[in-house]
């Protein structure tokens, strides 16, 4: 068998899960694996899509990022999927499922490497590299609140620069790797994907019932006592990151002494 095959069959031969990716789906291409199982998720309900379904892609036409950023990966290069869940949680804490993904991922790159990985605040997975951080891969989670204030559904979705040949990566103002120019080794995607899979069944149902994620995540957050500038909508600061709290929010120590509380934001560390 081929572990490099995305295909259900190889799939469900290698999975340890109990829910998560049970219910199924491969395709080569497609738009966006957020977006199609987003209109699923709103039209359908548990009985007909439940809680665990997962859709995986080779190639997305229009891939994308945190903030509408375009995401590209040539086929057979990168692990794309999206993850249904429905953890009936207040919105405030949504950001919990970021630090599922991002701690599944990490857990699941360094099964499989020698690599050590590290997250930055608030969805992207990467590592050190010569003393620079570089990006592998991020985390985007939408969904619906209902009437009540809480998640109705979330998407989980993930991307990862798996076997990109350094001239394949893609360039941009965040330095970008990929596993195998890091590792300097092919790693299959079908393993990291069943890996993954075990690793967001096992950091969510203990988010379910009532332990959070928080320290595991920030222990691996690069942020975390660094100069970083934040960008938001309607201003930039510049400071030390110096924790978050309960919910994942950041906590800056700013330049001119102030304190802020950072729930969104385009994080940028500095040298």
């Amino acid at each position: 068998m081929k572990m490099d095959d995305l295909a259900i069959t190889a799939v469900s031969r290698n999975l340890a899960t109990l829910w998560v990716g049970r219910t199924y789906e491969y395709v080569e291409t497609v738009t966006s694996t957020n977006d199609v199982l987003k209109k699923r998720a709103a039209e359908l309900d548990e009985a007909a899509l439940p809680e665990g379904a997962v859709l995986v892609a080779d190639y997305q036409s229009r891939g994308r990022g945190r903030l509408g950023r375009r995401w590209e990966a040539l086929p057979g290069t990168s692990l794309m999927l999206s993850l249904l869940l429905r953890p009936q949680w207040p919105v405030c804490q949504s950001l919990w499922l970021t630090m599922i993904a991002g701690l599944a991922a990490a857990e699941a790159i360094e099964s499989l490497t020698n690599l050590s990985i590290s997250l930055k605040w608030p969805n992207d997975v990467g590592l050190e590299l010569d003393g620079v951080w570089h990006k592998l891969g991020g985390v985007l989670v939408e969904g619906n609140v209902a009437q009540n204030g809480r998640l109705q559904y979330a998407v989980l979705g993930m991307g990862l620069n798996v076997n990109m040949t350094a001239a394949q990566l893609p360039e941009g103002r965040t330095p970008v790797t990929s596993v195998l120019v890091a590792g300097g080794q092919r790693v299959e995607r079908c393993a990291l994907l069943v890996s993954f899979l075990a690793g967001v069944e096992s950091w969510y149902e203990t988010a379910v019932a009532g332990q959070s994620p928080v320290s595991a995540w920030e222990k691996r957050l690069v942020t975390i006592g660094r100069q970083v500038t934040v960008k938001q909508a309607d201003k930039t600061l510049s400071g030390v990151a110096v924790g978050v709290d309960d919910w994942g929010q950041l906590k800056l120590s700013a330049d001119d002494g102030s304190l802020h509380l950072i729930a969104a934001g385009d994080v940028t560390l500095r040298t």
